[in-house]
């Protein structure tokens, strides 16, 4: 149930991200609050500490990519929260599976001569539906 809600956050920032080439800090924070409100329903206050964990490990890992400028702020904050909400052991196989959907999206724009960068959370979604639908 969780991630069907994801999956609607996730919808949400792609509509604000094609739309306005970012994500809101709001949309962010509502993905968030409702990853721990279900890990606090779910798994009590553990649950809420490795979701932020989680979440804070992801960004940590990621801020380096933000600061060379290959990731947007937005898009290490929507992987970050996001991977929240997988199990430990998955959040790895997420992130190959959403960055390697960006680089064929940007490899059709290369090939294309199509100016501009990927949109990160189209690739995020699609990462999700793929775990939803057990490939990883």
């Amino acid at each position: 149930m969780q991630l069907a809600a994801l999956c609607v956050f996730l919808a949400v920032a792609c509509g604000y991200d094609y739309r306005e080439r970012r994500i809101p800090n709001y949309v962010i924070l509502g993905t968030m609050l409702a990853g721990i409100g279900w890990r606090l329903y779910d798994e009590r206050a553990p649950g809420a500490f490795w979701y932020l964990g989680q979440a804070v490990l992801v960004m940590a890992v990621l801020y380096p990519f933000f600061k060379v400028g290959g990731l947007g702020a937005g898009d290490v904050k929507l992987l970050g929260v996001t991977a929240g909400y997988l199990p430990a052991e998955k959040i790895l196989g997420f992130l190959f599976c959403s960055l390697l959907v960006a680089a064929m999206i940007s490899l059709v724009k290369i090939l294309r001569k199509a100016k501009g960068g990927v949109c990160l959370s189209g690739p995020v979604l699609v990462s999700i539906l793929l775990f939803l639908g057990g490939v990883y």
